[in-house]
């Protein structure tokens, strides 16, 4: 596909190669300053084109952020009211950039040292569906509200190939569902939890134990379907089984536990939410950001090579339209009886 590159007065939007959903600006080599500007300015058209494409946006040509951290700060304001301050949420150092708050850091180098997902067997490299990737997820939806939108920008990279970011498609996912699923689903609600808290699947199953928590830091639940603020739209609201409540759920009302109702329910709907028809595969290239909205879409990061490449990505999130449902909460993690808001948090 050749690329109209937003090079001059006007966003110039293009269709994802090989997706059915998503969008692709490509911004060339004009400098993060007017890729900047031209965004600012059309900013309206900017989110108008990202909903209508299912909530999933590339920009392409930002290496330049690199030396302008705070410009990836202004991007996200573009997308809603409150782009997140990390060190006021339930995240570990580790991930703090070094000057910027809004900004977490992943990468396998130090000192955040956050390893890749396991490699997938010989031969099923290009498999997408859960149970075979295993870490499809929404961010952070252990809170409540959860955060709308994430933004992801590649900076160092594994060769093509590897690393890659998948993103599924969960409005697709609940439409192809039999209209007496589609009921049964928006009666229930699932119980989502950080993966330290012991409360995974893998944690129960090998009977770690549980951690003491805050009030702050409880499982939260939220709807297994959401309507999209803007939109309208529902979509499957699910998460990997390692950032779900095995002990009180996953499912609320279900039989709990790695082998009850809720889990099989959930594996049910991992399976059938990431096939390859809902399911974009991103191919990094330095300076890509995506910008991915986690009311209605799964991503997954995808295995490399971390003993031999260096992997850097910086991602912001955004929040402040969740839904009515949420109207008038105050923030789940942010503590109201006293308690330091990353107390017990070693090791997370």
């Amino acid at each position: 596909m050749s690329s109209r590159k937003s090079t001059r007065g006007a966003l110039a939007f293009e269709r994802l190669d090989d997706s059915r959903f998503g969008v692709l600006l490509d911004f060339g080599d004009v400098g993060v300053e007017r890729a900047v500007a031209l965004c600012s300015a059309e900013a309206e058209r900017l989110r108008a084109c990202f909903y209508a494409a299912g909530g999933l946006l590339v920009m392409r040509g930002l290496q330049d952020i690199r030396q302008r951290p705070s410009a990836l700060v202004e991007l996200s304001r573009l997308f809603g009211p409150e782009v997140e301050n990390y060190r006021e949420t339930l995240t570990s150092a580790r991930f703090f950039h070094d000057s910027i708050a809004e900004i977490l850091v992943l990468s396998n180098a130090p000192p955040c040292n956050h390893p890749p997902p396991p490699r997938l067997a010989a031969g099923s490299e290009s498999q997408v569906r859960f149970p075979c990737q295993v870490n499809w997820h929404t961010d952070q939806s252990y809170r409540r509200p959860p955060p709308d939108i994430t933004l992801l920008l590649g900076l160092e990279l594994p060769p093509p190939g590897q690393g890659c970011t998948l993103y599924a498609d969960c409005t697709a996912a609940f439409a192809a569902l039999a209209p007496a699923k589609q009921r049964y689903l928006q009666t229930l609600e699932g119980i989502h939890a950080p993966s330290w808290i012991g409360r995974s699947r893998a944690a129960v199953v090998n009977g770690e134990p549980l951690r003491e928590l805050l009030p702050h830091q409880l499982p939260q639940r939220h709807p297994l379907v959401r309507h999209h603020p803007v939109t309208g739209k529902p979509a499957l609201y699910i998460c990997e089984e390692k950032q779900l409540d095995y002990v009180d759920g996953p499912v609320v009302g279900l039989t709990p536990g790695p082998h009850g109702e809720g889990a099989a329910l959930i594996r049910e709907l991992l399976g059938h939410a990431t096939r390859e028809e809902f399911v974009y595969r991103h191919r990094w290239r330095p300076g890509d950001l995506v910008v991915g909205d986690n009311r209605n879409l799964l991503h997954c990061a995808t295995w490399y090579d971390a003993e031999r490449y260096t992997r850097l990505m910086w991602r912001t999130t955004v929040m402040g339209n969740p839904g009515s449902e949420y109207d008038g909460e105050q923030k789940s993690w942010i503590p109201r009886d006293g308690s330091a808001l990353m107390a017990g948090m070693d090791g997370a």
